[in-house]
């Protein structure tokens, strides 16, 4: 494959393309220019209490096979591990309440389970039951989220349990929310079936006759063990500290530059890093790319990160964390690390991870990273029988980090494909899934793209 690649940024989507470019031909030349000190992105740990704790995700999500396929095919496959613990909470205003075990997206397949959702009222669970019921809609337009669920589960359902769980994924709102761009299955089980509570039974009923397996799997030492592997086969073609700050074109090609004046030619670019980047690169080439980018909101998150005093492991229930409704507590969200992931380095310490900030709550970002481990740690202790404050923490801030798939944001990306550059790719959460095997996926695409970019770009050179 001859050209240069040019790969802007060296998350896991970055790293992905690269290893892909690099598969297809391993002589190609190929460099990722990454902006911080060490590649990886969000998979990445911090030390607190002397432990090494996740800082952005601390799985993927199994049924979508591309993190595990990719994890198999750089030979730390038999590395996988599952949960320990199953099952979560949901927080009310009496306590913690468990979820219902056998849900899909947090909905009940049957009658019974309905009556036995928590966290709802007697009056809720018979609004909810109304979906059994109620026409669908004839209109096969996008819709909100909030919309779908309000109107088939009720407001009740969709507020203090189902929303809480689904808009919580995006750090959303779930009256905002593309149901669409984020959970086109529900909209087909409306128009499917007619019902959401149907068509939460018959995907249970395809789960079960399938091949059974955990939701959720890493690699034992942590899911930044990924972007470290990807890393190590890359070697020198990753290039740290590596702030691009222009793309010019250049002839058929382009010309990056860099932060300290270097400049980097390319046949093809993959910009695989956050919309507001791309638009702050993009803008200067297509005012409308940016306006386009714009429309993509980013909304800024917090992951507090908590270590209780030896023997506390306990003060935990059994589990994996819980939800909280939108605006009942300082955090969205809370994982039981030593539940959920047990080590030998934890002993008996209870490790907590809590996230702070969402869409409509980023507000809560503002206080001082110790104000908000504190207000976490009062809403923990009266949850559970956890201290009232750990011994050590840590709180990491992601600056406008989660995209928010709003209203039309498919027609959006594809308006912004159709306008890029020829020889400019874009990749990445703001844009097709902000899970990691959806990164994952959308690098591979992105790769192939760039390849066939440089193959355009060579041919038309050889035919002149």
């Amino acid at each position: 494959m001859p050209g240069r690649i040019a790969v802007v940024g060296g998350g896991v989507g970055g790293l992905t393309v690269a290893h892909r470019l690099l598969g297809r031909d391993p002589s190609a030349d190929v460099v990722v220019l990454e902006a911080a000190e060490r590649p990886g992105g969000k998979l990445t740990t911090v030390t607190v209490g002397g432990l090494e704790l996740p800082a952005g995700p601390d799985s993927f999500l199994a049924r979508k096979p591309w993190a595990v396929e990719l994890c198999r095919e750089l030979g730390i496959g038999n590395e996988l591990v599952a949960p320990t613990e199953t099952g979560a909470w949901l927080w009310t205003e009496r306590g913690l309440v468990p979820f219902l075990a056998d849900t899909a997206f947090g909905i009940p397949g049957d009658v019974g389970d309905v009556f036995r959702w928590p966290g709802l009222s007697r009056a809720g669970k018979w609004r909810a039951l109304g979906d059994l019921v109620r026409s669908k809609r004839k209109d096969q337009g996008d819709e909100t989220l909030g919309s779908l669920l309000r109107r088939r589960l009720g407001d009740e359902a969709t507020d203090r349990t189902v929303g809480p769980l689904l808009a919580g994924l995006h750090a959303g709102d779930v009256d905002r929310l593309s149901v669409r761009a984020t959970f086109p299955e529900l909209q087909a089980w409306e128009s499917s079936q007619g019902s959401l509570i149907r068509g939460a039974q018959a995907a249970r009923r395809r789960a079960r006759q399938g091949e059974p397996g955990p939701m959720f799997l890493r690699p034992a030492a942590g899911v930044q063990r990924l972007t470290e592997v990807l890393a190590g086969r890359l070697g020198d073609t990753v290039r740290t500290r590596a702030t691009v700050t222009r793309i010019d074109p250049d002839g058929a090609g382009w010309v990056l530059g860099l932060d300290g004046g270097e400049r980097v030619r390319a046949d093809a670019v993959v910009l695989a890093v956050p919309a507001p980047i791309a638009r702050r690169l993009l803008e200067p080439l297509d005012h409308g790319l940016a306006t386009e980018l714009d429309a993509i909101p980013h909304v800024s998150t917090g992951v507090a990160l908590m270590v209780y005093p030896d023997g506390t492991a306990d003060d935990l229930p059994a589990g994996t964390g819980f939800v909280v409704p939108r605006g009942r507590a300082p955090m969205t969200a809370s994982t039981w690390l030593s539940r959920k992931w047990p080590s030998e380095a934890f002993g008996t310490r209870a490790v907590v991870r809590c996230f702070v900030g969402a869409a409509g709550e980023e507000d809560v970002l503002d206080a001082a990273d110790e104000d908000i481990v504190a207000a976490c740690a009062v809403h923990l202790h009266a949850l559970t029988s956890l201290p009232e404050a750990p011994v050590d923490s840590a709180l990491i801030r992601w600056p406008a980090s989660m995209p928010q798939y709003e209203l039309g944001h498919l027609e959006r990306v594809a308006r912004l494909r159709e306008r890029l550059p020829a020889g400019i790719v874009v990749t990445g959460p703001s844009y097709e899934g902000v899970g990691v095997p959806d990164v994952v996926r959308a690098a591979d695409e992105a790769a192939a793209a760039a390849a066939d970019a440089v193959a355009e770009h060579i041919h038309e050179e050889t035919e002149r």
